[in-house]
């Protein structure tokens, strides 16, 4: 699989996807959250079709709105649909110290997700 990548911008995420690794970091308030996810949406398409090796997918956001989580979420489920999940795939997921609406959207995704989950808590930006 190629690597793909997109900056970030104030309302889209940075993106990274290549082979073993999977990052979304930053704001996710896109204007047509079709538009900016479908392209990610089938890169993991296709990669979940070859995926043979631990891969690890960094979820880092700043805000994230609720079109944007169902994105996201569907992405994971397309991953998790492989019976040797729990072997090949780790989830982080990053949340600001205090942050407690990212925490508990975390522990949503984990609720749902058949996968290696791990939280982790970051300093709060001054900003």
């Amino acid at each position: 699989m190629e690597d793909f990548v997109i900056k970030s911008t104030h309302r889209t995420p940075y993106v990274h996807l290549k082979d073993g690794l999977i990052q979304i970091i930053g704001r996710s308030i896109p204007e047509n959250p079709s538009v900016f996810y479908k392209p990610i949406y089938d890169w993991i398409v296709n990669y979940s079709k070859t995926m043979h090796t631990h891969t690890q997918i960094d979820l880092n956001f700043e805000y994230i709105n609720t079109i944007s989580t169902k994105w996201v979420f569907n992405m994971l489920k397309i991953l998790g649909k492989k019976p040797e999940i729990k072997d090949i795939m780790k989830i982080n997921w990053y949340y600001e110290e205090g942050d407690d609406d990212m925490a508990e959207l975390g522990k949503i995704f984990k609720s749902l997700v058949k996968s290696p989950f791990t939280f982790i808590e970051t300093e709060e930006q001054p900003g």
